[in-house]
């Protein structure tokens, strides 16, 4: 997985760095096909925002949070991509296999 972390009218410091790739570590626990994150933290007067794109198996995920601390903007962008990314796991696995199952099974007897 790969991780680009871009600054507008912030510098993206080593510890910063280190926090948004810790918490974007979450996604690929869930999701395994992560192939790119691309994040931007950008600062306008008081507000904090963090947005991110992730191409996860062919799927672009993008999402966006403000918050007035950096760490928590981060948190709740990372919050709000593993909501995503769950979903978008869950749609793409089958779940009909179980219902055809219970099925041949109750036909017999």
């Amino acid at each position: 997985m790969q991780i680009n972390i871009n600054g507008h009218h912030v510098d993206v410091t080593p510890a910063l760095r280190a926090y948004v790739t810790e918490k974007m570590q979450k996604l690929e626990r869930h999701f395994d096909k992560v192939n790119s994150i691309n994040v931007i933290l950008n600062v306008e007067k008081l507000q904090h925002q963090a947005e991110a794109t992730v191409i996860a198996a062919g799927r672009t995920i993008f999402a966006a949070e403000t918050a007035k601390d950096m760490y928590a903007s981060i948190d709740m962008l990372v919050d709000k991509l593993d909501r995503q990314v769950r979903r978008y796991k869950d749609r793409i696995t089958d779940h009909h296999h179980d219902k055809h199952d219970a099925m041949d099974t109750d036909g017999g007897s």
